[in-house]
């Protein structure tokens, strides 16, 4: 007997009134398939219905990941941290001619810009939705094996409704088995669920996921690609609490309705934000337990048998395999973790390679952090992708572009070695404070190599000395190195500058050619605050030409989507919001919580971080201090995940956007020469990155093509409805 289903052939829109958008969106299932196969015979053959469960999975990229470059709408991995400076003007790019730096900031794009997310999300929706219904029937499989498959689709789905909740807001949930095409029009039209059923959706599936599959880990052992991407049991916890912690944030919790909250906007956002009927689709009530949940869920993470711990390298197995290659950056002594062997301290790992080799595929199958990953880049998206980011970030010089930079803000950010501020920080964006001076010289030869300011070579401002080892993982700073792997170079140590000139300097330190990869009349590739990013770039990265489809000697890493430092600081995140006690079952029954604003629980998720990147810990009275905390948290993450695309949504949900993206973006004068240097590094406002936001920009605008489908489908507050 055939299968009667309603499938849209042209995008799945989020609604079922899109099944009959046109005469041939209605079809029976033969149809669908060029050869007339019906899911009986899909679901009956075992390669294709691996085929059909890996379709599923296919959409997760592009729009749908969290690592990328900035085509399209996928602009998430730029907030106050981090900008784009090689499209200044509109060059008509095939996304309605948007391709601008300041249009994006400003939040002058239309609604129909970057729809891709929405219409692939539902898509990917659709497709997992028909293999959970059908997968039973395959006699084939083992029972065990249909069980997980069943688990890996409904994780997927579930997914797909996380990544539309946290670009998008609140959306509809579509019917479990797909919509009766034979109803009204009107009737087939479905209005958003709220944030809160959105949350509790994808939080009740994730549990069913877990229930369904058949492993915590699929890394052991393993090195098929496709099984590798496809989720556990942990990933699918890991989600819950994503949701969870979302759904307990300011933005979605009534926190700044009650004015509980420092949040610096109105409440007139939330209370707009209503379906047709009127009903709101944000809470306009604080409720405490939410965070109490979020914490819990976390700790269903932190307490699965899946043994997550984050990425680390010890000190003995670390090898100088490049020129100039530092082995080590070895944090002062704080008396704590400089006194104890990982995971108590580090003393037995090298913190700089730990977090650096995370992100620059030196990092193997093993990694015990990486808890969700759509898997590293093929050839044929490698530059809409993670290894976009490495061809955007290395110099000219090395044939790269030049172009993604880092905003003073986000190099303030970074603790000096010993856990203080830097000199000056955040002076020049705060009135110009006097009592808070930079450091105005640079080193010299009798510094280098003698490595008295390691990683540090000549010429080279001590704004960027004794910081923390994030820092030299992540900042290209003026006068950092590079390394280049290109076989035609006998130079494989070049050191950077990045002040306004053409020319190549013929000076060198060390064994190392220093060059200039400054700004000029004749390239619109160069680093509008002076301050480059090294964060995701292998020392064995090179490029033979400044050509867009040169990647064949890129390294392949391994994108993020979720890993366990996450969990550990929304652990403690969570606890710190809390006044009163709960109880609280785990995710499976088998146990009950206590959960509380607990110092010790809480260090349990900042001690390892602050361990790994070779900090010290914070201090009694600032685990005392809930509003303190709150704040060390957000710098923490900001630090933590730096162009992973978090801190564009942790901005939103915590409501600290209206104040922090609104900031001027500061930076080095780059208009300054090799001859002005030290007129280089005074920090200066970059009026050409501007900064604005609104609140419309908390959510993404759905397009106009998706509500003219669905009429009980209401736009974001702030973007219109009709074209």
């Amino acid at each position: 007997m055939k299968k009667y289903i309603a499938i849209p052939l042209m995008s799945l829109m989020g609604c079922a009134a899109a099944f009959l958008s046109s005469c041939e969106d209605t079809l029976d299932a033969d149809k669908y398939f060029d050869d007339r196969r019906t899911l009986e015979t899909v679901f009956t053959d075992i390669n294709q219905t691996n085929g059909w469960l890996a379709q599923a999975f296919s959409f997760l990229k592009d729009d749908l990941a969290d690592c990328h470059t900035k085509e399209g709408a996928f602009l998430h991995c730029f907030a106050d941290d981090m900008y784009f400076g090689d499209r200044d003007s509109s060059l008509g790019d095939g996304y309605n001619s948007f391709d601008s730096y300041a249009s994006f900031k400003q939040g002058d794009y239309d609604e129909n810009f970057g729809s891709n997310a929405w219409f692939q999300a539902y898509k990917g929706i659709y497709q997992a939705s028909i293999f959970i219904h059908n997968i039973d029937m395959n006699y084939r499989l083992t029972e065990e094996d249909r069980l997980d498959m069943k688990g890996q689709a409904r994780f997927v789905r579930a997914y797909y409704y996380w990544l539309l909740l946290r670009k998008y807001g609140p959306v509809p949930i579509m019917p479990d088995e797909g919509a009766d095409y034979t109803l009204d029009y009107r009737e087939l039209s479905i209005a958003r669920s709220t944030y809160e059923e959105c949350a509790e959706f994808i939080a009740s599936e994730m549990v069913k996921a877990a229930n369904e599959l058949q492993s915590w880990s699929r890394f052991t052992g393993n090195t098929n690609l496709e099984s590798l991407i496809r989720p556990t049991r942990g990933a699918a916890l890991a989600t819950r609490a994503l949701a969870y912690i979302y759904a307990a944030s300011p933005l979605a919790n009534g926190q700044l309705a009650n004015g509980s909250h420092p949040a610096q906007v109105t409440d007139g956002f939330a209370k707009t934000f209503t379906n047709f009927d009127g009903k709101p689709l944000l809470s306009l009530t604080y409720d405490e337990s939410k965070w109490a949940r979020a914490a819990a869920a976390c700790r269903d993470v932190m307490e699965c048998e899946a043994n997550y711990e984050l990425y680390h390298v010890g000190v003995n197995e670390v090898d100088n395999k490049y020129t100039g290659y530092p082995e080590t950056i070895t944090p002062p002594a704080d008396g704590d973790f400089s006194e104890k062997g990982w995971p108590e301290g580090w003393q037995d790992i090298d913190p700089y390679l730990s977090y650096r080799d995370l992100f620059n595929g030196v990092a193997g199958l093993d990694n015990t952090e990486l808890i969700f990953t759509r898997g590293y880049n093929s050839a044929g998206s490698r530059h809409a992708s993670v290894d976009g980011f490495v061809t955007h970030q290395m110099p000219n010089t090395l044939n790269g572009w030049n172009c993604h930079g880092l905003t003073q803000k986000m190099v303030d950010a970074y603790y000096m070695n010993d856990g203080t501020d830097c000199p000056g920080k955040d002076s020049e964006m705060n009135g110009g404070d006097g009592s808070k001076r930079r450091e105005g010289w640079t080193t010299t030869r009798g510094d280098f190599p003698a490595s008295k300011y390691p990683p540090l070579g000549t010429g080279v401002s001590m704004q960027y000395a004794e910081r923390e080892p994030r820092f030299y993982a992540c900042v290209s700073f003026n006068g950092s190195y590079w390394w280049d792997q290109n076989p035609q170079k006998s130079q494989k140590y070049t050191q950077i500058f990045y002040w306004r000139g053409t020319s190549s300097s013929s000076s060198s330190s060390g064994a190392s050619t220093t060059q200039n990869n400054g700004h000029s009349n004749t390239s619109s590739y160069w680093l509008r605050t002076g301050i480059g990013c090294k964060k995701w770039v292998n020392p064995r990265d090179w490029r033979s030409k400044l050509d867009a489809g040169d990647y064949d000697n890129i390294v392949q890493k391994w994108e993020p989507a979720i890993r366990y430092a996450d969990i550990l600081l929304m652990y403690a995140e969570a606890l710190n919001e809390l006044t009163g006690s709960y109880t609280i079952a785990s995710w499976d029954g088998s146990e009950t919580y206590t959960i509380s604003r607990d110092i010790n629980e809480m260090k349990r998720g900042i001690r390892p971080v602050r361990c790994r990147a070779g900090l010290p810990d914070f201090n009694e009275s600032i685990y005392g201090d809930a509003f303190e905390l709150r704040e060390r948290i957000k710098r923490e993450r900001m630090i933590e995940f730096l162009g992973e695309g978090k801190r564009y949504y942790d901005l939103r949900r915590w409501m600290d956007a209206p104040v922090e993206e609104s900031k001027p973006v500061y930076g080095c004068n780059v208009m300054m020469t090799s001859k002005q240097k030290d007129d280089f590094q005074k920090i200066v406002p970059v009026y050409s990155l501007p900064t604005v936001f609104s609140d419309k920009m908390y959510f993404w605008p759905i397009c106009t093509s998706e509500l003219k489908r669905n009429v009980n489908l209401v736009q974001n507050p702030g973007w219109k409805y009709n074209d």
